[in-house]
């Protein structure tokens, strides 16, 4: 009897470690336990599922500036079609906003930046990836880590609101100081929250 039981409790304990390494997925891909953030923009909603699985420490910053109001009146700075919209840091005035530190480069998660993915902008240097992201308008394979190459760090996806983001990439831009693929009207994120 204590047998059966050891070996029912074993296989209890199998069904629960696997659902917790393979979280259940919805029929369109999306996991129904994850966090989702809504980007209210001058061009429409944009909401996206982050992947705290894959990318724990990005999702935390991001979620960090969203809970403090901090991407609430910047702008979408940086757009080009065929690539990306990079938004996060600045303000209409082309005032650069004070980040927190920053955090340490997640590319090698296995996650991809294919259209409609969300990364973390970065300089040269790996680990140097504050408030900024951008939002994928094409398969970049480019910026997703290989051997020489440090990659991108993919944090999640846009689940609603592709369209808002492909209106953001038609914008008219042009140079604004030392800045290239500055939009010549305003893209505004009026508002970041967790959607509940």
């Amino acid at each position: 009897m204590k047998k059966e039981i050891a070996i029912a409790g074993l296989a209890i304990f199998a069904v629960v470690l696997f659902i917790a390494l393979n979280p259940m997925k919805t029929g369109n891909g999306e996991n129904p336990m994850a966090q989702t953030v809504v980007l209210e923009t001058s061009k429409g909603n944009i909401e996206v599922q982050l992947d705290a699985v894959n990318a724990p420490v990005t999702v935390s910053n991001f979620l960090r500036y969203v809970n403090e109001g901090f991407y609430n009146g910047t702008i979408f700075h940086r757009v080009i079609p065929s690539f990306m919209v990079q938004g996060g840091g600045f303000l209409p005035s082309g005032t650069e906003k004070q980040t927190h530190e920053a955090i340490k480069l997640e590319s090698k998660n296995g996650l991809k930046n294919k259209r409609g993915t969300i990364a973390m902008a970065r300089t040269n240097v790996p680990d140097s990836a504050t408030s900024q992201f951008f939002i994928n308008v094409a398969d970049n394979s480019f910026l997703d880590y290989a051997p020489g190459n440090d990659g991108y760090a993919v944090f999640g996806n846009v689940t609603k609101g592709m369209d808002s983001v492909d209106e953001i990439v038609s914008v008219e831009t042009g140079d604004r100081d030392h800045f290239s693929d500055w939009p010549l009207q305003d893209v505004v994120i009026k508002g970041a929250y967790v959607k509940k």
